[in-house]
C-alpha cells in the first residue's frame, strides 16, 4: 500500500494518513511557503481551518475568507482572533484577517488585489448557474497571480466503500480527470492563465491508473493585471457582508513599535548599567566582572554589551549609554531603520541627556 493510504482488513474502509483534508491544506501551505504571497483569499472557507493554518505564514499580511454559510464561519471564527501573546510580542509583519458572507458567483470589490486565491473542495458544491459565473468572478474579476482549485476525482470513488454516486450529499457533480482538466484548460485559455495538474491522496499500489483521490489545478497568470481590470473596482457595488475582522498587533504600527523599541532600549541600558555597578563593586575583578556572559540574555544583546559597553561613560552617579551604541544592537537597528527614528521613538519614554545623545541611569553609588 502507498504510504498515505491504507485499507483496514476487517472493515474495508479506506483511510488516508494524514487525513485527506490535511493533505489538501498542507499542499496550499507548501505553495504559500514557496511563492510567498502577501494577500491570500480562501473561497468556500467553511470552518476557517485553512485560514487558521495560513495565519502563521510570516509572508501573509492579508487573509480573507468567503462562504455562503455564515453560521459555519461564525462557529469557528474566534480561532482567527489575536491571542494575548500577539499583544505581548507583536510580529514585525502586519496581518489583517477578514471573513465575508457571500457567494463566489458574485463580484465584490473587497476581493480585489489578492496574490493567491484558494478554492479547496468548492466547485463541486456549486449549482450549474453558479459554476458558469465562477470563472469570470475568480479569473476575470479577481484576477490573482495564482489560483488553486481542488475537487474530487470521481475515478477514485470505487475505491471508497460506501460511495455510490457522490462523496457528499451536497455535491452537485464530481468530475473525472478528463472533465476537470478540460474545464480548467478552457478557463485558463480564456483568462490568460497557465495551469498544471496534480493532486493528493495516492491510490493503492497497482491501481495508479485511477489517479489521485483529490485532483488539483494550479493556475498561474501569464500577464500582469491590466489597468482596465484595476478600474473594475469603481464599477462594482459591494454585495458581501463582513462578519469578522481582526487586525493583529504589529511593529508596523508605531504604537507597538515604540513599546518594543523602548523595551529593548531600557533592557539593554539596564544590562550595561548593571555591569558598570558590578565593575565598581570589586575593582580587583573589574575585567572579568565587566565581561558579561552571552548566555545571560539574547546572543545579539550579549554581543552588544561585550563589544560596546565600554563606550558608555559615567558622570557622578549617572551612567550615560550612548544611543549610537544601542542603535548598533541588531534588533533595535532593524526595528528603527534610522538613528533619527530611534531618537523619536524613545523621546519622552526614557531619560535622555540634555543633547539627546545618550540614555541616563542613576547608579546606586557615586564613583570615588
Amino acid at each position: 500500500m502507498d504510504k498515505n493510504f491504507e485499507e483496514e482488513k476487517f472493515t474495508g474502509i479506506a483511510k488516508f494518513i494524514p487525513p485527506l483534508y490535511k493533505q489538501r491544506y498542507q499542499f496550499v501551505k507548501d505553495l504559500v511557503g514557496k511563492y510567498k504571497p502577501k494577500k491570500v483569499a480562501d473561497l468556500g472557507c467553511a470552518d476557517c481551518t485553512l485560514l487558521c493554518m495560513l495565519k502563521f505564514c510570516s509572508c501573509i499580511e492579508v487573509l480573507a475568507g468567503i462562504d455562503i454559510c455564515a453560521s459555519v464561519m461564525k462557529e469557528k471564527m474566534h480561532r482567527l482572533s489575536p491571542l494575548p501573546v500577539d499583544y505581548l510580542q507583536p510580529a514585525e509583519r502586519s496581518l489583517t484577517v477578514t471573513l465575508h458572507h457571500g457567494s463566489v458567483a458574485h463580484k465584490d470589490p473587497c476581493m480585489l488585489g489578492f496574490d493567491l486565491v484558494t478554492c479547496i473542495e468548492l466547485i463541486e458544491h456549486l449549482e450549474e448557474s453558479e459554476l458558469k459565473k465562477f470563472p469570470e468572478v475568480v479569473f476575470g474579476f479577481m484576477a490573482p497571480s495564482r489560483v488553486v482549485i481542488s475537487t474530487p476525482n470521481s475515478e477514485f470513488n470505487p475505491l471508497l466503500p460506501g460511495v455510490r454516486l457522490f462523496r457528499n450529499p451536497d455535491h452537485k457533480f464530481e468530475w473525472t480527470r478528463l472533465q476537470f482538466q478540460s474545464w480548467a484548460l478552457e478557463t485558463a485559455r480564456r483568462y490568460g492563465y497557465a495551469v498544471e495538474f496534480t493532486g493528493v491522496g495516492h491510490p493503492p499500489r497497482g491501481m495508479e491508473n485511477v489517479g489521485f483521490c483529490t485532483q488539483i489545478g494550479v493556475f498561474v497568470k501569464k500577464y500582469p493585471l491590466t489597468s482596465a481590470s484595476a478600474q473594475s473596482e469603481k464599477h462594482t457595488e459591494a454585495v458581501y457582508k463582513t462578519v469578522f475582522k481582526a487586525v493583529y498587533p504589529s511593529l508596523k504600527d508605531e504604537k507597538y513599535l515604540q513599546n518594543a523599541v523602548v523595551r529593548e532600549v531600557t533592557f539593554t541600558a539596564q544590562i550595561i548599567k548593571q555591569k558598570h555597578e558590578e565593575y565598581n563593586d570589586d575593582p580587583s575583578e573589574r575585567k572579568s566582572q565587566f565581561q558579561p556572559s552571552v548566555n545571560c540574555f539574547s546572543e545579539d544583546l550579549g554581543k552588544l554589551v561585550v563589544e560596546k559597553s565600554m563606550e558608555s561613560f559615567v558622570s557622578g552617579n549617572v551612567v550615560y549609554i550612548p544611543l549610537a551604541t544601542i542603535f548598533s544592537f541588531p534588533r533595535v537597528n532593524r526595528l528603527c531603520g534610522t538613528f533619527e527614528k530611534l531618537r523619536k521613538l524613545v523621546a519622552g519614554q526614557v531619560t535622555l541627556s540634555s543633547d539627546g545623545s545618550a540614555v541616563m541611569f542613576i547608579t546606586d553609588q557615586e564613583d570615588n
